[in-house]
């Protein structure tokens, strides 16, 4: 496996995370923007679009496909690390959870069956309302390691996954594709919606712990998806700049969008605890033509988070 922490310019194309890298391709503002999630307990198998090839019930499929999308709910596959594979769970355990700043919040339940996805209320996911199942105070930790999907996925998710389990075995699943193939390997934490990107197993470990002290660690942060990308960067660079690392220490105020002619200005005021407000301003272009993915065969220009200014706002 490469190391990521040394990447070789003799690096195949396709290997979308170490070229992702080597470009000098910033992590932060990249998390998908998903203010809803439900977790779906599958051993396998999982093909390339893991939910499609699930082998879950037909109707049931054709629901989840049908709500999930209209209500914007992100439904993924989760396994435990190394469990065997090839057959679904008889008893699945799923989790639901809403990433809103300050009212995030899961909640889990083992259901007798797949059927019982049907019973769930995605509407009611989706504007936020608890569902009525186990309160999960504890963060997941979901590992994307979706080789069928991307292979970077799995080169570099699987020891993330693996590291994770022998580290934090509760809180710890593998998860199907959530975004960012080339960012792998990849956590996304719930239920405060952080991903997390360009993992080794080390560093898997010292963010899940920081997390679980309730501190965010910025180097391999990709954002709150809970927010639109420019905000995740400015979130980040005012993070960085105030030398905050508590999750809850740093609040969105507002922003305010502004057409320029070289891309699109957004400007972020944060309020900080112990350090007053602070002003962000991030200018979103379209990077160079890239290959995004390892299974991408036509090319396509990245967004790019430029900050202009961080700065304690005028009193």
């Amino acid at each position: 496996m490469i190391n990521q922490e040394n990447v070789s310019a003799a690096v195949p194309e396709t290997d979308c995370s170490p070229r992702s890298q080597a470009r000098g391709e910033s992590l932060a503002g990249t998390a998908s923007g998903i203010r809803a999630f439900l977790l779906i307990e599958h051993d396998g198998p999982w093909g390339t679009e893991a939910l499609e090839d699930s082998r879950l019930p037909g109707a049931v499929l054709a629901r989840l496909r049908r709500e999930a999308g209209r209500t914007g709910v992100r439904a993924l596959l989760i396994r435990r690390f190394r469990r065997r594979r090839g057959h679904a769970t008889a008893r699945p355990r799923i989790f639901v959870a809403h990433t809103r700043p300050d009212r995030a919040w899961c909640e889990t339940t083992t259901l007798d069956g797949y059927g019982a996805l049907a019973d769930l209320d995605l509407d009611a996911l989706s504007r936020g309302e608890r569902l009525g199942l186990q309160d999960h105070p504890e963060p997941v930790l979901a590992v994307c390691t979706h080789g069928r999907h991307d292979t970077c996925c799995a080169s570099y998710g699987r020891p993330v996954a693996a590291a994770l389990a022998a580290a934090l075995p509760d809180h710890t699943w593998e998860c199907s594709h959530v975004g960012g193939d080339r960012y792998a390997a990849n956590l996304v934490t719930l239920p405060g919606g952080f991903y997390f990107g360009r993992l080794t197993p080390v560093a898997a470990v010292s963010v899940a712990h920081r997390l679980l002290a309730g501190e965010l660690e910025l180097d391999h942060l990709r954002g709150r998806s809970w927010f639109a990308t420019p905000v995740q960067a400015a979130e980040i660079a005012v993070r960085r700049a105030s030398d905050e690392h508590r999750i809850e220490a740093v609040r969105l105020l507002r922003r305010e969008i502004t057409d320029q002619a070289d891309g699109r200005l957004t400007r972020c005021r944060f309020a900080v605890t112990g350090a007053g407000d602070w002003i962000a301003e991030v200018l979103t272009t379209a990077g160079e033509p890239e290959l995004l993915t390892c299974r991408a065969i036509k090319r396509n220009r990245p967004a790019v988070h430029t900050i202009l200014a961080v700065r304690p706002a005028a009193t």
